[in-house]
């Protein structure tokens, strides 16, 4: 057994594109060497922005000997009077490729059959792979390929070089116009020659040598040290930021930080306009002091080391300038603008062809959150304060500001109220209302904030299902999965009782008030689009699969109600006497619902005890009446644990009761009466879930 290596050397790809294309191509690797029954031990990840490398430990030589049982001609055929093979069994070694004398025969089900072991030899490890690894070269998955030269292939970028190596040997192929060999190229300017892999185990050592650091854990450690030293050096320390230092992770091969400093001045700033200036243009991190002030200082991350560093920092220092002179002045000529007159300019900026303005969706806003502040309970002056972040949430998309930097909206409308002498709660709800902006990010922290943002996001997926801008597979260019979700989390961690169907019934109500559309069907549509995404969130919590299916389809109309419900029936589907259980409530559903599809709906009627002739009958009906005001109760306090242990404790009446009466008699008053009991039941863990759907 020897390692396997296999780099692919580029000109530089996006530092965004790196990690999730090396991972594909890692998975890709090893179910090609799984599914050719390559025997292999652990396989390691690399990359710089120039090249992305695998290493496999311990590659077999060969396939592994595949063997396989097969079944001939029955013995009577096989073999004749005198125990001597026939024609058909010579004919079934034959066609597998073996002795008769290797033939034996083996006892089945359906008698006893001729029967052989074939192996199939494996070929040579190198002979696959020279095969198949183009294939796999080509369907790494990047979000956009190009084409160069006038090659047939794609790739994120041109490739220029191709190591694959089998031990000290070269797995030969050819892509493209790159053959492949065993060199691959140091640092672009500290080392830019070619250099030979003599074998995988020195890959990492000989491209140190040649100033690259290949290994990417590697190489963030080093550049965390480097910038944290660099910071050090200003009498602060770098403003934490995980994502950035990722992403300079694959923009250098070898980290080199240096500090660089602006001028006072630009500290008058919103905090949040220089570090977006620093990081999102120039990917330079923030400097802070002992109580998180900014300080007039960065630390910026060079793929080289300079014999001359401040010169670098020099030049540093000159294109941040530039940047934040810009941000300045953009700034400051917003504030010469009021927020109303912004919002008046909204009314040419589109919002969707189909759906109108900015503007529009604004005076939509201020109506949706009217009503939802009605619903949820708040007070007046509450109320008031809501309706005025919704009337302005939108006025930033028109500044300056956020034109040169569009992750800051949101964040530029808070700054902005702040400064227009708006109240602290309208300028939060301003600067929260957009948030969760990705999965698993910060929600809005104040009930004002909730509610326009689930104001914002059922609008816009509302909105966008009335024109047909729905969803499909991979493709949701307006985000409304994420806006989807972001609306159930915000429900949920804020225990909102608002009715989602009632939501959606107004949202549209708005669009369609002036155009006459009838909006019953997208209103479905959108009810069972929040629901699918309901039911994902409780599969990534744990809940199983057929208790999501038994919750979600009884209704999702109260949002945190769907969350205990699934969690307290998963638990109750955790004890050991719950099959039973769900067997028992599943009697009853089929037998209600067989009754119907016979057109004896009975279910809803009323019970009549006088018509009660067993025991059962009369034990059912007195444990339902025992529990129905607990239930309710237990309901009305949110304790959905209790309330499902209590209809739980129905299970040994539900039972006797079916051993002791026939439900579908011939009188129609008793098969009535018994119908319309068990739809009291039935009605009761409705409450909950359709247990029909459950797994038993």
């Amino acid at each position: 057994m020897k390692p396997l290596l296999i780099e692919l050397g580029t000109e530089e790809i996006p530092a965004g594109y790196i990690r999730p294309a090396l991972e594909g191509f890692a998975a890709l690797l090893l179910q090609e060497l799984d599914q050719n029954r390559i025997e292999h031990g652990e396989l390691r990840m690399f990359a710089t922005p120039r090249r992305m490398a695998l290493t496999v430990e311990a590659v077999a030589a060969r396939q592994s000997a595949l063997v396989t049982e097969v079944l001939g001609p029955p013995e009577r055929i096989g073999w004749d009077a005198d125990g001597k093979p026939t024609v058909a069994a010579a004919k079934f070694a034959e066609k597998i490729g073996i002795s008769l004398n290797r033939i034996t025969v083996k006892d089945t089900p359906k008698g006893r059959y001729l029967c052989a072991k074939k192996v199939e030899r494996g070929l040579a490890t190198k002979t696959l792979l020279a095969r198949n690894i183009p294939r796999l070269i080509l369907a790494i998955p990047f979000p956009k390929t190009m084409k160069w030269a006038d090659l047939k292939i794609q790739f994120a970028r041109p490739l220029l070089s191709i190591i694959a190596l089998w031990g000290n040997q070269v797995i030969p192929f050819r892509l493209g116009n790159v053959t492949s060999g065993r060199h691959t190229l140091g640092h672009s300017f500290m080392a830019p020659v070619k250099i030979k892999i003599t074998d995988p185990d020195n890959y990492v050592k000989a491209l140190q040598a040649a100033h690259v650091v290949v290994d990417m854990a590697q190489r963030r450690a080093l550049l965390a040290e480097e910038i944290e030293k660099a910071a050090v050096a200003s009498g602060g320390c770098i403003l934490p930021d995980e994502e950035l230092v990722d992403i300079v992770t694959n923009l250098v091969e070898l980290p080199k930080a240096v500090l660089g400093r602006f001028d006072r001045k630009f500290l008058e700033l919103p905090q949040e306009i220089l570090i977006t200036a620093m990081r999102e243009h120039q990917k330079y991190f923030a400097v802070i002091d002992n109580h998180g002030a900014l300080l007039p200082c960065f630390v910026a991350v060079n793929n080289t080391l300079a014999k001359d560093m401040s010169l670098v920092a020099k030049g540093h220092e000159r294109v941040l300038r530039a940047r934040l002179e810009d941000a300045r002045f953009f700034y400051k000529g917003d504030l010469s603008e009021s927020m109303e007159a912004r919002v008046e300019r909204l009314r040419g900026v589109l919002f969707q062809a189909d759906l109108g303005s900015v503007y529009e969706k604004v005076m939509r806003l201020v109506r949706l959150v009217g009503i939802v502040a009605e619903e949820v309970g708040l007070e007046s002056e509450a109320r008031e304060q809501l309706v005025r972040a919704a009337l302005l949430c939108k006025s930033d998309l028109v500044s300056q500001v956020v034109g040169e930097f569009p992750k800051l909206q949101g964040v530029m409308g808070r700054v902005y109220a702040q400064v227009g002498g708006e109240t602290q709660a309208v300028a939060q709800a301003i600067g929260e209302h957009y948030q969760p902006t990705y999965s698993g990010g910060a929600l809005p922290q104040s009930i004002a904030s909730a509610l326009l943002g689930i104001a914002d996001k059922i609008d816009s997926i509302c909105g966008c299902f009335q024109a047909g801008l729905i969803p499909t597979g991979a493709s949701d260019p307006y985000a409304l999965r994420r806006q989807g979700i972001g609306i159930i989390q915000i429900m949920q961690a804020k225990a909102l009782g608002l009715s989602l169907r009632r939501l959606i019934e107004k949202s549209l109500a708005l669009f369609n008030e002036n155009r006459g559309r009838d909006s019953g069907q997208t209103a479905e549509r959108v009810y069972a689009f929040l629901r699918d995404r309901m039911a994902h969130l409780l599969a990534e919590e744990g809940v199983s699969k057929d208790v999501i299916a038994a919750v979600v389809s009884v209704s999702v109309e109260y949002v945190p109600n769907v969350w205990k419900r699934a969690h307290a029936l998963q638990e109750l589907k955790s004890q050991p006497d719950f099959e039973p259980l769900a067997i028992a409530f599943k009697r009853v559903v089929n037998i209600i619902k067989q009754a119907a599809q016979k057109d004896i709906d009975q279910a809803s009627a009323a019970v009549d005890q006088g018509l009660m002739q067993h025991d059962s009958e009369k034990a059912l009906w007195e444990a339902y009446q025992g529990i129905e005001e607990k239930v309710a109760g237990y309901l009305k306090m949110g304790d959905f644990n209790q309330a499902l242990l209590e209809i739980a404790s129905l299970r040994p009446a539900v039972d006797a009761f079916f051993d002791g009466v026939m439900v579908m008699a011939e009188d129609p008053q008793l098969r009535a009466n018994r119908l319309a009991l068990l739809g009291q039941i039935a009605a009761l863990f409705d409450l909950f879930a359709d247990f029909s759907k459950i797994s038993t």
